[in-house]
């Protein structure tokens, strides 16, 4: 007789025999999952309009969303004209966390072809010096030591011939242990330059290889990657683990603009479906010289939401 005991005994073996079968599909799964962080900002998005008003556009990037910050260079010095602890303190009182800071490899220069980002007058902004790793290093460590963030990242520098690239590797390397030191972990961060082959050899390649993967942890701008012709997730599969940080950045099928997160050309929930093989554990919204910067990142914020349900 068919019993509903009968019945739900089948019926288990059924979905145990199922599950078995497929256990190389489920293991996989579950492997790839994470705790996904809060859905974090790179303030540089916002850079032509930011120093106007830095509490007000902090207010309205926590209202919008946002509970992860990193920070960048300011127009105003310093950390938007704040100590590291004023700042950290502004960004708690908000409910936010800052995570992250930016700073130079070597002292600032435009990339070859690239334009100065305009302020809201239309005018090409003016960079007031700022310091850099090759020759601050200790002193940039120890500011983002004092304001508490986890992350130090070197957004930029000179890899325009080998000798730049073994420069700017030696920068790095002492960078880190300084980091080490101080209780920082440290990134770098790349445009599409890196995996340009110079004689044969790709600056990217060079500095995965000639850095500790224990203290140069990378921050993948999956934007500039893409358009450099570069698969994020085969490049998490080749360097599992090493990627902490990325930069959520969205372009046109063409790589000639950067659009809000999900206007553009990206498969970006294929990305973050392997953030476990990545071991991200921050990511940031960034869109450079964006046009209508509060509107543009309200609109990157909810397109990612549903990206990423």
């Amino acid at each position: 007789m068919n019993t509903r005991r009968t019945f739900l005994k089948n019926t288990s073996a059924f979905a145990l025999g199922s599950l078995l079968l497929n256990k190389d599909l489920l293991a996989n799964a579950i492997a790839n999952k994470i705790a996904m962080p809060g859905v974090g900002l790179q303030l540089y998005t916002l850079f032509s309009v930011f120093d106007d008003d830095v509490n007000g556009n902090l207010k309205k990037i926590s209202d919008i969303g946002y509970t992860e910050i990193e920070s960048a260079f300011s127009k105003k010095g310093g950390f938007y004209g704040m100590s590291p602890k004023e700042f950290a303190a502004t960004i708690k009182n908000l409910g936010m966390h800052w995570r992250s800071h930016h700073v130079m490899g070597a002292p600032f220069k435009l990339p070859a072809g690239a334009k100065m980002p305009t302020g809201s007058d239309g005018k090409p902004l003016v960079i007031p010096p700022m310091k850099n790793l090759r020759d601050n290093y200790q002193e940039l460590v120890d500011q983002a030591a004092e304001g508490g963030v986890t992350y130090l990242v070197c957004a930029n520098t000179p890899i325009e011939t080998l000798d730049e690239v073994k420069a700017s590797i030696e920068v790095l390397n002492k960078t880190s242990e300084a980091a080490k030191k101080a209780g920082l972990l440290f990134a770098y961060h790349n445009h599409d330059r890196e995996f340009k082959a110079i004689d044969g050899v790709v600056p990217y390649d060079m500095i995965l290889s000639q850095t500790d993967k224990n203290l140069v942890k990378m921050e993948l701008d999956l934007g500039w990657a893409m358009k450099a012709g570069k698969d994020p997730v085969a490049l998490f599969k080749a360097n599992p683990g090493r990627f902490h940080l990325w930069h959520v950045k969205d372009m046109d099928a063409k790589f000639e603009n950067i659009l809000e997160v999900g206007k553009g050309s990206f498969d970006f929930k294929r990305i973050f479906d392997h953030a476990k093989d990545s071991g991200m554990r921050n990511f940031f919204i960034e869109q450079d010289g964006a046009p209508k910067p509060l509107e543009n990142i309200t609109t990157s914020y909810q397109n990612l939401q549903k990206i990423l349900k």
